[in-house]
């Protein structure tokens, strides 16, 4: 009996020992920007009502001391914008991207650079893992963006919104670069 009892306290404790063991950190954490900036604590600090404009939902790569653009993300092929999942963007309200109406909703956006200029998606298919079952069809919106040259060099991929007079932009930087997408109201 005694055994019985050992053996089943044992197992119990080996099993709740294993259940919580937290996964391992995740290289490119996942990170979340709003427009507004700082929308979460506008809204606790009842500054704003209502709900933003806009998130961008994405993974943050570190550069790591590599070469990224024409290394490790080769220019012409298609990328999921960060890593790991692909990057989503959810609008709370219409918006205009390059001239075109975009209904409020969540999107993913994709990018395909080159050394010059991106071509930015905005893509219906969402929840996916990277830019393996992309689908051309669903694209809303094809747009080209200038690449510009960044003084410093950031080693965290980021995208911040910045509240410009017709709207917002969605400026995206890593390593020595910097491509803006104009979203307007």
């Amino acid at each position: 009996m005694k055994l019985i009892v050992s053996v089943c306290c044992f197992l119990l404790l080996s099993t709740a020992q294993s259940q919580t063991k937290a996964p391992e950190m995740d290289k490119s954490p996942m990170d979340m920007s709003y427009w507004p900036n700082n929308y979460p604590l506008l809204k606790m600090g009842g500054k704003v009502k209502g709900e933003p404009v806009a998130r961008v939902i994405y993974s943050r790569p570190s550069k790591n001391g590599r070469t990224i653009f024409g290394g490790i993300l080769k220019y012409n092929d298609l990328w999921r914008l960060g890593a790991n999942e692909a990057t989503e963007i959810e609008f709370f309200s219409n918006v205009t991207i390059a001239g075109k109406a975009i209904a409020k909703g969540r999107y993913t956006l994709y990018c395909i650079p080159t050394e010059s200029k991106w071509t930015l998606i905005l893509n219906r298919d969402n929840y996916s893992w990277g830019a393996y079952t992309y689908d051309a069809k669903k694209d809303v919106v094809r747009t080209e963006l200038p690449v510009e040259k960044n003084t410093d060099t950031v080693e965290a991929f980021s995208m911040f919104f910045d509240q410009s007079p017709r709207g917002a932009n969605l400026v995206i930087l890593w390593d020595d670069l910097k491509v803006v997408l104009p979203i307007g109201r």
